[in-house]
């Protein structure tokens, strides 16, 4: 979100839009995320990784989870209101994909796609917040985005393949095997650094960007090595990796800018 406002304004978008922009962020992954805890609870209870989250134990209600999410919800909405009229129309559409993509999984194994497309949001709401017209460059730097989110999820989603057949939930592992889902998150992966470079040229960024898209690839490339169908044990450490995937893509996005 950080990386579309910058690119947006081609430089510094001020301090009042990034403070509302980080509140509209909190809000709006707060609420997914509660979402999804409260709405497959049922599925958490029986599952062993998840036998000591909050909500399984009791240390939290599902009423307190969906006072949250209201919470969440209005704070998202109010500084959507405060950005723009567009941030605020558009706010809605955004809140309803969060709570759509926690059903997901009952119906399709695409549930890895629509996560991307949810998160993949971030960027062009990013650039929405600075200038209020849809471009090219935040939806190719969304749809990078969407892709990187879509294969690390079904990689990370290998690990409840069991459970996931066991309760008849969807997902590109149970549809595909290990084998085929972990080719296919690599193949969404190889999509995502298309994307990024695209993203690159439309904005006309320097040689910045692409040096940290370099890197972006090269720590998924050892996520991909870090785990294969007949070995899951480093399934936590190859997620991991994708927390500073985000931090290069907006340092790329400020050294392609400033230099």
């Amino acid at each position: 979100a950080y990386s579309g406002a910058f690119l947006a304004a081609r430089g510094w978008p001020g301090l009042k839009l990034l403070i509302l922009l980080t509140l509209a962020m909190v809000g709006i992954r707060s609420f997914a995320m509660a979402c999804n805890r409260v709405v497959d609870l049922e599925y958490d209870r029986k599952n062993p990784r998840s036998a000591k989250w909050p909500l399984v134990t009791g240390e939290i209600t599902p009423w307190q989870t969906w006072r949250f999410c209201g919470a969440m919800a209005a704070l998202f909405v109010v500084a959507c209101a405060a950005i723009n009229p567009v941030c605020l129309m558009l706010a809605p559409v955004a809140l309803a994909l969060a709570l759509l993509y926690s059903f997901t999984k009952r119906f399709t194994w695409a549930c890895h796609f629509v996560l991307g497309s949810v998160i993949g949001l971030a960027p062009i709401a990013g650039w929405l917040s600075v200038s209020p017209h849809f471009a090219l460059p935040p939806i190719l730097l969304g749809l990078g985005v969407l892709f990187w989110i879509a294969g690390f999820d079904a990689l990370y989603s290998c690990q409840d393949k069991p459970f996931d057949e066991s309760q008849g939930l969807h997902s590109l592992p149970v549809r595909f095997g290990l084998h085929g889902a972990m080719l296919l998150a690599a193949f969404s992966h190889v999509i995502t650094m298309i994307f990024l470079l695209l993203t690159g040229l439309a904005c006309g960024l320097s040689w910045g960007w692409y040096a940290a898209i370099l890197a972006a690839g090269a720590v998924l490339w050892w996520e991909h090595h870090l785990i294969s169908p007949d070995n899951l044990t480093n399934i936590r450490l190859a997620f991991a990796l994708n927390g500073p995937i985000s931090i290069f893509l907006l340092l790329g996005a400020l050294l392609g800018i400033y230099l």
